[in-house]
């Protein structure tokens, strides 16, 4: 019998300057580039509880890799869950939870991916998850 692979999760803040709402829309449209549906070679998106995504992105040496899940929660402008798995995963089912939360006219996101296995390939998520962050906030100019 092997052991249970040992696991990780991680937490992203940041202030966007928008309204929860532009945030969790801007976040769930796969035709903005913050989000990882965004130019996916193949992809089946439906943003619902209990509706699945997969998508494959394609790394610069043209090498497609799967990535799937199921919406878990979808409360506007609060929460987004979902399950994820890729084969950086190891087979594990992580689930990522995007929070929203009103700051003033801001919003504070907080972004956790827990369950992952605790290695190179788990913690390589947590560059790519910070770079939709930065991709998302840039999306909203800054406040005077």
């Amino acid at each position: 019998m092997t052991a249970p692979l040992k696991t990780m999760q991680f937490t992203i803040e940041r202030t966007i300057p928008a309204a929860p709402g532009e945030v969790f829309d801007a976040w769930l449209d796969p035709k903005n580039p913050c989000n990882p549906w965004h130019d996916a070679a193949k992809l089946i998106h439906d943003p619902r509880v209990d509706g699945l995504f997969y998508f494959t992105h394609l790394m610069g040496d043209g090498t497609a890799i799967p990535h799937f899940g199921r919406f878990t929660v979808l409360d506007r402008a609060a929460t987004i869950a979902h399950t994820w798995m890729s084969p950086y995963t190891r087979g594990l089912e992580s689930v990522v939870t995007v929070t929203l939360r009103a700051n003033g006219g801001d919003t504070l996101l907080s972004l956790t991916h827990a369950n992952l296995p605790d290695d190179d390939w788990g913690s390589m998520h947590q560059d790519g998850w910070g770079g939709y962050v930065q991709k998302l906030s840039a999306q909203f100019p800054p406040r005077p």
